[in-house]
C-alpha cells in the first residue's frame, strides 16, 4: 500500500515511535487521528503538524486504552464520525521491568488491556472497512521481546510474542484483500518507555548503545516495510543479525541463557 493520501490512526500518538510516525506521515496523509493519554501533548502536536502542513486534517481524541470504557468510546466514535482509516498503526504499549512475583497486579492488568485487547478491538472494527474497500494497512508495533521469555520483563514479552502471532496469523488470512499487516520487532529505542516501565527506584536497563537505534530510524524502515509488503522488519543491523541468531537457537539453550539472565538481574 502506497502511503499517499493515507488517512492513519496512531495510537500512542503522544511521545516516542506513534509521535515520529505522526510527523512522518504528515507530508503524505491526506488526514491522522492521534490517539493517546496526554491531551495538552497531543494539542502541541497536533499543532506543530497543522504548522508544516495547513492542509492536513488531524484529529486527536484522548483516550487511555488501558480503560474498556475509554476504548469503546472511541470505537463508538469511529462510528459516529464514519472516518474512513486506511492505515491502523497499533503503537500504543505499556511495560513493566522487574520480578513478577513483585509486580503490581493492577499494572499486569494495563500491561494486557492496552498491548493485546486495545490493539485487537481496533483492528477488528477497522478491518471490515479495508477489506471492502480492497485498501489498507495494519502496522503492530510488537518487539524484538517478544522473540524470547525474558527474565523481569515477563508480562511484556508474553503480550508482544501474542501481537507478533496474531500479526502473522491475520496477514495470512488477508491474502489477496488488498490489506496487509506488517509487524515492528523494534529492539531498543531512545523514547520515554524504559522510564515509564521502570519501578520506583529501579535500576536502569537500557542495554548496550550498539544495539539501540534512532527512532527515526524506526519510522523510516517501518514504513519501507509497509509500502514493500513485508511482513515483519527488525529495524537496525545489530539487532536483526542478534534476532536472527535468537530465533535460530534451540529453546533448551534459550532457558540456561534466561535463568543466567534472570540471576544477574
Amino acid at each position: 500500500m502506497k502511503l499517499n493520501g493515507c488517512s492513519a490512526l496512531i495510537t500512542g500518538a503522544s511521545s516516542g515511535i506513534g509521535r515520529e510516525f505522526a510527523r512522518q506521515l504528515a507530508g503524505r496523509a491526506r488526514s491522522l487521528i492521534l490517539v493517546a493519554r496526554r491531551e495538552q501533548r497531543l494539542n502541541e502536536l497536533r499543532d506543530e503538524l497543522r504548522q508544516r502542513h495547513p492542509n492536513l486534517i488531524v484529529h486527536i481524541r484522548k483516550t487511555d486504552l488501558a480503560d474498556l470504557a475509554q476504548l469503546k468510546e472511541l470505537i463508538a466514535w469511529l462510528e459516529h464520525e464514519k472516518i474512513n482509516v486506511d492505515l491502523l498503526v497499533n503503537n500504543a504499549g505499556l511495560g513493566d521491568l522487574g520480578p513478577f512475583a513483585t509486580s503490581d497486579p493492577r499494572r499486569n492488568e494495563q500491561i494486557t488491556l492496552v498491548n493485546m485487547v486495545a490493539l485487537t478491538s481496533l483492528t477488528r472494527h477497522l478491518l471490515p472497512e479495508m477489506i471492502a474497500n480492497k485498501r489498507g494497512a495494519i502496522l503492530n508495533v510488537s518487539s524484538s521481546a517478544g522473540f524470547l521469555p525474558i527474565p523481569r520483563f515477563a508480562v511484556y514479552a508474553a503480550t508482544k510474542a501474542y501481537v507478533t502471532s496474531f500479526s502473522e496469523a491475520l496477514r495470512a488470512e488477508l491474502l489477496g484483500t488488498g490489506v496487509n499487516v506488517c509487524t515492528l520487532c523494534p529492539g531498543p529505542v531512545h523514547t520515554e518507555f524504559q522510564e515509564v516501565a521502570r519501578r520506583p527506584g529501579g535500576q536502569r536497563d537500557r542495554g548496550p548503545e550498539i544495539l539501540h537505534v534512532p527512532v527515526e530510524q524506526v519510522v523510516r524502515e517501518a514504513r519501507g516495510a509497509l509500502e514493500a509488503d513485508r511482513p515483519l522488519v527488525i529495524p537496525g543491523v545489530a539487532m536483526k543479525l542478534g534476532m536472527g541468531l535468537a530465533r535460530m537457537t534451540p529453546m533448551a539453550i534459550l532457558r540456561v541463557a534466561s535463568r543466567f539472565s534472570a540471576k544477574r538481574g
